[in-house]
């Protein structure tokens, strides 16, 4: 069964922030198992190797080019042809906080127990964000 991923690079996010990009970068994938999600985690992308796995995910019969493009219907994807430091990494993505942000505070507008209150997003909160919008 597949799974679908997220990692996030400390040192990519300030390369990505000097360059205009933003804070909020993150990379969704897919891989076979487990160990092929930490293998691809520890090999890197865009010449980092700082890479920490956020979320992973399991999920039926879906390939990573439906995957990224349900993600880009929501989500800027940072285009690695333009960008010679990605070096081809497709799936590495800005993450708009307000568009996060919004969808935490639907879900939690749903929930009658939960008043409304000001919602800070955490790496997780943005994982689990882009997760269910590549799944669905």
């Amino acid at each position: 069964m597949p799974l679908v991923y997220v990692a996030r690079s400390a040192a990519l996010t300030k390369w990505a922030s000097d360059v205009g990009q933003g804070k909020h970068i993150y990379k969704l994938g897919i891989a076979e198992d487990e160990a092929a999600v930490k293998a691809a985690v520890a090999a890197g992308w865009g010449g980092e190797s700082d890479w920490k796995l956020i979320q992973i995910k399991p999920v039926d019969e879906l390939d990573e080019e439906t995957a990224l493009a349900r993600l880009s219907r929501r989500e800027k994807a940072i285009d690695p042809t333009y960008y010679p430091r990605l070096k081809g990494a497709a799936g590495v993505y800005r993450i708009t906080l307000t568009n996060v942000q919004n969808s935490l505070l639907v879900a939690k507008a749903m929930t009658a127990d939960e008043p409304l209150t000001d919602i800070k997003v955490k790496p997780k909160d943005i994982a689990d964000y882009m997760i269910r919008n590549a799944i669905a």
